[in-house]
């Protein structure tokens, strides 16, 4: 990406580390972890790493062997796991890797035990049915011998507090405390430590909050908003009573107006679910989004900013609650999704 692209997205170095050290205090006892997959959540996955190991991070997740390769060196002297545990493909590079996999299936175990691999962790599906091998499994025996670091599951309904099966979960993972020769236990998501001391157990593991994202109230105090989304003005426009803007003319102006057209669209990221939902800025003015998301391009209303011309910066309100909200997307993937056309641009 060159210093001079058209898009930016500005990044919060100090709310990044703030927001691992408010789930590391959350988290009580237990020692916090972060997910650092799919590049960072999208914001990078070295400058990501590199932050919150300065922050006191020692324990970082990723899902493929390829994600963990990334960040090898910096993790050197940490703990670095790959979710998706080790193909036969991965058999190479997992041997030779710092990193440790997550086994979630006989097979998997098997591939690590024959290949007299080192410490691993491993993955119990308690009722998520996703990745993991079986309560029943782990007690007749499977991981016999294996040296584990950490056992672990995923809740699968940590964002809603009241669903029976998050405690479900927690009983079904700490029933297996004495099954195991592992160092520790893991359970809790970024949600996952809002429900409480009882499934912190040994080490947390948050993703989401450490980005800005809050799924409970139990958040909401203490995650800071870490990207923020800029795009350039490519053009400034005046459309007269009576004009559409954008495909399928979804917005007719029923007075005369004034636009400004911004380097943004959906293959960056903004997706068609902003179509006049989303709102830019243009310092304190606000300059709400008209008409539909294209794949390049957005238009934005700015009448009530009337010196924005071309090659001016509009910032992109993208706080995730509220950008999930008016978007009908989950912050998930309004986080992910952020594409490689922005410029990464981080404040300290």
């Amino acid at each position: 990406m060159t210093a001079d692209a058209p898009l930016r997205l500005r990044l919060d170095g100090k709310a990044l580390a703030q927001n691992w050290r408010a789930l590391d205090r959350l988290s009580g006892t237990a020692m916090c972890g972060a997910a650092v997959k799919a590049d960072g959540y999208g914001l990078g996955a070295r400058p990501v790493t590199e932050r919150l190991i300065a922050a006191g991070c020692r324990d970082f997740y990723v899902a493929t062997w390829a994600e963990a390769a990334e960040i090898a060196d910096l993790c050197a002297n940490m703990s670095l796991t790959v979710f998706h545990g080790v193909r036969a493909e991965d058999m190479a590079a997992a041997l030779d890797s710092p990193a440790r996999p997550c086994l979630s299936s006989a097979e998997q175990v098997a591939r690590w035990r024959s290949a007299a691999g080192g410490p691993c962790d491993v993955m119990v599906d308690t009722g998520m049915n996703r990745l993991g091998v079986s309560v029943e499994e782990v007690r007749n025996g499977l991981l016999d011998g294996l040296r584990i670091d950490t056992l672990m599951s995923h809740l699968a309904c940590a964002d809603e507090p009241d669903n029976v099966m998050n405690e479900q979960q927690r009983t079904a993972l700490a029933a297996l405390s004495d099954a195991t020769d592992a160092a520790r236990i893991s359970l809790a998501n970024s949600a996952g430590i809002a429900l409480g001391k009882a499934y912190h157990l040994d080490l947390t593991r948050p993703g989401l909050s450490l980005y800005g994202g809050i799924q409970v109230e139990g958040l909401a105090s203490d995650i800071r908003q870490v990207a923020f989304p800029e795009a350039q003005v490519i053009q400034r426009r005046h459309i007269g009573r009576g004009d559409s803007v954008g495909y399928n003319a979804t917005f007719t102006a029923d007075s005369d107006m004034e636009l400004a057209i911004l380097n943004l669209g959906y293959a960056d990221g903004y997706l068609r679910g902003f179509s006049g939902t989303g709102m830019a800025r243009f310092g304190d003015v606000k300059c709400p989004v008209i008409g539909r998301t294209s794949m390049d391009l957005i238009a934005v209303s700015v009448d009530a900013a009337s010196e924005v011309g071309e090659g001016d910066w509009l910032s992109i309100d993208y706080d995730l609650r509220t950008a999930a909200s008016q978007s009908g997307i989950s912050q998930y993937e309004l986080l992910t999704g952020l594409g490689r056309r922005y410029q990464r641009v981080w404040h300290e």
